[in-house]
């Protein structure tokens, strides 16, 4: 199944736009799912259809849901209540109904990764949009999966699973109480659930598309959530412009020229740089589906190479080994390596990523970093005390 994530600054009609392609892949053949993200029902004022947590069929090709955080919350703290039962009326603590909950901060995203990954398991459909919540959240929701992952082997790692047998008597000699079975089968679901989302996001036929107005603002936001989804590996196909104005010739002291002149800049900005597909300005905000027709949004691109962090022997001729980290608009006063056990801290302007070194660069130091022609090149230096004689 091909995913594409649909994204942009806040107010540059994403939302349209992920339901305008969701509908032009559709009435293509392709059996499509348009997943959205918004508590307000926006996608469905731009399908012309009211859409929820169950599936509704948009026309023959196309469905479409929003999932129910509210509800995804109460279920799963009843959950973990029931699973914790017994610690809980030892405590002699209350139990929470199910009435009296409400969502707290992150049951959004942690709904949608959850209904991105069932969609991908199901295997019902050919292809799935997502329109995400504005970029600086979206880039947050998709680095979810990856940070939790590691959260969660940093205060259980997988290793010490091995002493459960030992658990009573360590804990008799520790005079301190071991983590019981229930916590380690939790954190064992808890991964497993989190790997799913994770691997649909990191797929090769998953792809991020953004979109923005062409103008000041649209183009810092795009260069802003580029560099975000570079740091996290993730491949983006096209950059639509949306709610373009037609070109045509103003009078100078027109209202229309200064917004004409900084379309225009921007695009020639942007097609320097990006894959870029117009949709025009229609004189009104999209609803239903003759309108999203209309805007004749781009479909399925072919499938691109996935995005690369290789590394470069240069032993024989330097005496390093060189990790290459496309950062493409990273500006070199914005950036910072931090070198942590066998993982490496890097920060880009607002965006920090924690990544494990390959396996080789484990038994290296780090030698230095370079900003070049937008990719960050880390050299690394053998550690003589790890690495294996005869290199």
């Amino acid at each position: 199944m091909r995913t594409i994530l649909i994204t942009g600054p806040g107010g540059s009609g994403r939302t349209t736009v992920a339901a305008a392609t969701a509908l032009a892949a559709a009435r293509r053949g392709t059996r499509t799912l348009l997943l959205g993200a918004d508590r307000d029902d926006t996608l469905g004022a731009a399908l012309g259809v009211r859409t929820g947590p169950q599936p509704v069929t948009v026309e023959p090709g196309l469905t479409a849901r929003r999932p129910d955080s509210a509800q995804g919350f109460r279920d799963g703290l009843a959950a973990l209540q029931d699973r914790a039962a017994s610690a809980l009326d030892l405590l002699g603590a209350s139990r929470l109904d199910p009435e009296e909950l409400t969502p707290l901060p992150g049951a959004d995203e942690l709904a949608l990764l959850r209904a991105l990954r069932d969609a991908a398991l199901a295997e019902e459909h050919d292809l799935l949009v997502v329109d995400l919540p504005p970029a600086p959240r979206a880039l947050a929701l998709l680095a979810l999966p990856e940070e939790l992952r590691r959260y969660l082997r940093r205060l259980l790692p997988p290793e010490r699973q091995a002493a459960r047998a030992l658990r009573p008597v360590l804990g008799r000699l520790a005079g301190v109480p071991m983590p019981a079975e229930a916590l380690y089968e939790s954190v064992a679901r808890w991964d497993l659930e989190l790997a799913a989302a994770e691997a649909v996001v990191a797929d090769r036929s998953t792809v991020v598309r953004l979109v923005a107005e062409p103008g000041p603002a649209g183009a810092d936001a795009v260069r802003v959530a580029a560099l975000g989804l570079a740091l996290r590996g993730l491949r983006t196909d096209l950059l639509v412009a949306n709610r373009v104005l037609p070109e045509k010739e103003v009078p100078a002291d027109s209202w229309l020229a200064a917004p004409l002149a900084q379309q225009r800049k921007a695009l020639a900005e942007w097609q320097g740089t990006y894959d870029v597909r117009t949709v025009a300005h229609l004189g009104h905000d999209p609803r239903g589906t003759d309108d999203l027709a209309e805007l004749d949004a781009p479909g399925v691109t072919p499938q691109a190479a996935p995005v690369e962090w290789p590394v470069t022997d240069r032993l024989a001729d330097d005496g390093v080994l060189v990790w290459h980290l496309p950062l493409p608009g990273a500006v070199r006063e914005d950036l910072d390596l931090v070198r942590r056990g066998d993982e490496l801290v890097v920060t880009a302007g607002p965006f920090r990523r924690i990544v494990p070194l390959p396996s080789a660069l484990r038994r290296c130091t780090v030698d230095g970093a370079a900003l070049r022609e937008g990719t960050l090149a880390v050299r690394f230096a053998p550690d003589p005390r790890l690495w294996p004689r005869g290199r």
